[in-house]
């Protein structure tokens, strides 16, 4: 029987790449990377086999996809933000054998769902970014989910976190899950770029994101799955907020009851509200 050892949502805002360079941005998302950093150790101490990526920088139009190739390597230039990623080296680990389960089982609960070995498919930075600084020794393997869902009901995404958990507890092994993506998304205004590095677009998203981190800090999972879908709507989440429909379907939806622990404080970055936070597995 498996074991689900870990479950986060994390950032992986570009300007963490960008944080390691000389230039004026230079350790401006150091905390964030040590939450990374941390959020590794402990899936280390735990066990922990393969992650899970549940990432809502990963588009596609139809259907839920399962990138789960034997092996991922090459150098990374991001054709959203070239000026914040470029040249970025990755190699990992792949798990076709967890992937293939977590199809077969998530097809069980009605969703649409396919699993990929296929060489030419390439990572999005999404996975890439905290796999860098959780995973540069290539300990884990890496199995990444499409999470930015443009046709999808967020009842769908919840399915499939319901589906993988199956898919959890008949695997031979231990399994660490992160939703990748930010709280609001509301990216500043390209005129207004150098002010929003480090600010939020409106300060309607930022009073809403502060209310939410506190929801979770209280285990009011009841109240948020309710708003959720506004939440989603009228902060403009990321990828629809897929990946944290996702990791709630993991984790009991509105039948959840743990607080969270935050590792890096919410922050903003670019307009938008970010966050490394620890969701208590049930056992």
């Amino acid at each position: 029987m498996g074991k689900f050892a870990l479950a986060a949502k994390i950032t992986h805002v570009p300007s963490m790449y960008l944080s390691e360079l000389p230039g004026p941005h230079q350790g401006c998302r150091q905390a964030a990377i040590d939450g990374h950093i941390e959020i590794g150790r402990r899936c280390r101490a735990l066990g922990v086999d393969t992650i899970v990526v549940l990432d809502s920088h990963w588009l596609v139009n139809s259907a839920f996809h399962i990138n789960c190739g034997a092996y991922f390597e090459g150098i990374y230039t991001s054709n959203e933000l070239p000026h914040f990623i470029q040249d970025m080296r990755f190699a990992y680990e792949g798990n076709p054998e967890f992937g293939k389960l977590m199809q077969e089982e998530i097809a069980q609960t009605g969703v649409r769902v396919q699993s990929h070995n296929i060489k030419s498919l390439e990572l999005e930075y999404g996975t890439l970014v905290p796999m860098r600084y959780m995973n540069q020794d290539r300990h884990f393997k890496v199995v990444s989910v499409s999470a930015f869902l443009t046709s999808h009901e967020l009842q769908d995404s919840r399915k499939f976190g319901e589906g993988l958990r199956k898919a959890i507890e008949k695997y031979d092994g231990t399994i660490a899950v992160f939703a990748s993506g930010s709280l609001s998304h509301r990216f500043i205004w390209d005129r207004e770029a150098s002010r929003g590095m480090d600010s939020y677009t409106r300060e309607w998203d930022r009073q809403v994101d502060k209310h939410v981190v506190g929801m979770w800090e209280r285990g009011e999972w009841a109240e948020f799955t309710a708003m959720l879908p506004e939440y989603a709507e009228y902060c403009y989440g990321e990828g629809g907020m897929h990946d944290t429909a996702m990791l709630l379907g993991l984790l009991g939806w509105d039948n959840y009851d743990k607080p969270v622990e935050i590792i890096t404080a919410a922050f903003p970055s670019s307009g938008t509200g970010q966050i490394n936070a620890i969701f208590p597995v049930n056992d």
